[in-house]
């Protein structure tokens, strides 16, 4: 017998024994649809709003609509993905997205163009609890935890998309107009639904069973009710509709009311309660999305209408962005201690914010360069640092809905970034705008300082390998 031969069974084992690698490829594309339609319609919306004769604020709800969708969608998958397993999910959400994209090429008014952010929003869904449920299960088939680079690549491909999704954005509007935005959307559908029924197993349940199919209805519509209420409070700020408030507070304590004593409630608040630092993350999750969605969509409209530059021009300034972002998790990624990496992300969050309150329409391109890299050090460090964090905090029974709703505060982050920026650029992104807009992200940077400094649970997390 050759060596070769003899080799071949305990390479066996050890392939059997590692992580899938086959897997890497639908989650990163998964995990990364929200980000790419997140990003890709920052540079769209003075177009958009150009060609359709409606103001910044009118366009704001294509980004909040999106946000909506996948806020209400992600916990709500993510729960079906503990249940069914990811295959089923990960393919409906890719022929949404295709849905989506098709409609929003062909649109002709602002409805149409929602609608279509709508089921694109719902679409993209599916991909990052899918993909947390699989490292969860691989973890649980190998017996050893999954490799921390593959969180990493999670992280580093979400971050890199959001950044260079401007950019690509400005090459298609040059190329064939805001309509390209939705209609690249058509050949990612395309790959989704091929990696999917080629990669994605069946089902995986990491204990070996599959619990039965529940749905919590009541729960999911008081959450929908809370945050469509939401929504409409912070995007039309009015009398008329402050009435929805009390909608909010009352589908607001309703569900908590329900899911305390449902058997198997959609977002479990007695885990939550008892869960401390898993809350906090959530918080944190949240501050750090009204910073990092406020700068993306504040900023990118303030280069085109408040300095004067194209959606190109625009797009290619931003790449400095995803340049820092991937250094500083190329170089902080495999290390575990994770308290470091929120404390000096937040931080930076708060150097960046005051730097916006210097801009000015003749505000040098190094300086905007500068405070723009200033602002990838954060996108490197807090949506990884608050990831990790949660994959230690979380339930393991309960790993997608737990990073469903961990995606849904970051979305609740962009809802309000969107609703600021509607109240803040009230004719157009001009200077006295995005200053005000940089007060208010100073406030929210210096609070997600604060809570992360005082949080002594996460001195913990990652360094005994719980």
């Amino acid at each position: 017998m050759s060596a070769d031969a003899a080799e071949q069974p305990g390479t066996r084992e050890r392939l059997r024994d590692s992580f899938d690698t086959r897997l890497l490829a639908p989650m990163m594309l998964g995990s990364v649809l929200n980000p790419i339609n997140s990003s890709i319609i920052a540079v769209a919306l003075v177009p958009i709003g150009l060609a359709l004769r409606v103001s910044s604020g009118e366009t704001a709800w294509l980004v909040s609509s999106l946000y909506l969708a996948t806020a209400i969608g992600q916990p709500v998958v993510g729960r079906l993905v503990d249940v069914v397993g990811p295959r089923t999910l990960f393919l409906a959400g890719g022929a949404l997205v295709g849905v989506g994209g098709l409609l929003g090429t062909f649109a002709q008014d602002l409805g149409t163009l929602v609608a279509a952010r709508v089921l694109i929003g719902l679409g993209t869904c599916a991909g990052y609890p899918s993909a947390m449920y699989l490292i969860r299960s691989e973890a649980a088939r190998t017996g050893r935890d999954s490799p921390a680079t593959v969180l990493t690549l999670l992280t580093v491909s979400s971050q890199t998309v959001i950044v260079i999704g401007p950019t690509l954005g400005g090459l298609l509007i040059d190329l064939g107009g805001w309509r390209a935005t939705f209609a690249v959307d058509v050949p990612l559908a395309v790959l989704v639904l091929v990696l999917g029924w080629r990669r994605v197993p069946p089902t995986r349940h990491p204990d070996g069973t599959r619990p039965a199919l529940s749905l919590d209805v009541p729960g999911v519509a008081l959450f929908s009710a809370l945050l469509a209420a939401l929504l409409v409070v912070l995007m039309l700020p009015s009398t008329s509709t402050a009435w929805l408030l009390l909608v909010v507070v009352a589908a607001g304590g309703g569900l908590v009311w329900w899911e305390r004593r449902h058997d198997d409630p959609f977002i479990d608040v007695r885990v939550l309660a008892g869960n401390r630092p898993l809350v906090l993350t959530y918080l944190r999750q949240l501050l750090t999305g009204l910073t990092s969605y406020g700068v993306l969509y504040g900023l990118t409209q303030w280069f085109e209408e408040g300095r004067g530059l194209s959606p190109s021009a625009t797009g290619l300034l931003l790449l400095p962005l995803s340049g820092a972002a991937l250094v500083v998790s190329a170089l902080t990624g495999r290390r575990p201690d994770v308290h470091l990496k929120l404390v000096v992300g937040a931080v930076f969050q708060l150097a960046g914010a005051l730097s916006m309150l210097l801009l000015a329409s003749d505000s040098p391109l190094w300086f905007l360069v500068v405070m723009i890299v200033v602002f990838g050090v954060p996108q490197g460090l807090l949506n990884l640092g608050n990831q990790n964090a949660l994959y230690h905090q979380a339930e393991p029974s309960r790993t997608a809905s737990s990073a469903g709703l961990l995606r849904t505060f970051l979305y609740l982050g962009a809802i309000g970034s969107s609703a600021a920026i509607a109240a803040f650029y009230t004719q157009d992104g001009g200077s006295a705008g995005v200053h005000a807009l940089g007060w208010f992200l100073v406030v929210v940077s210096a609070l997600n300082v604060a809570l992360t400094v005082l949080d002594p649970s996460l001195r913990r997390v990652g360094v005994r390998g719980d």
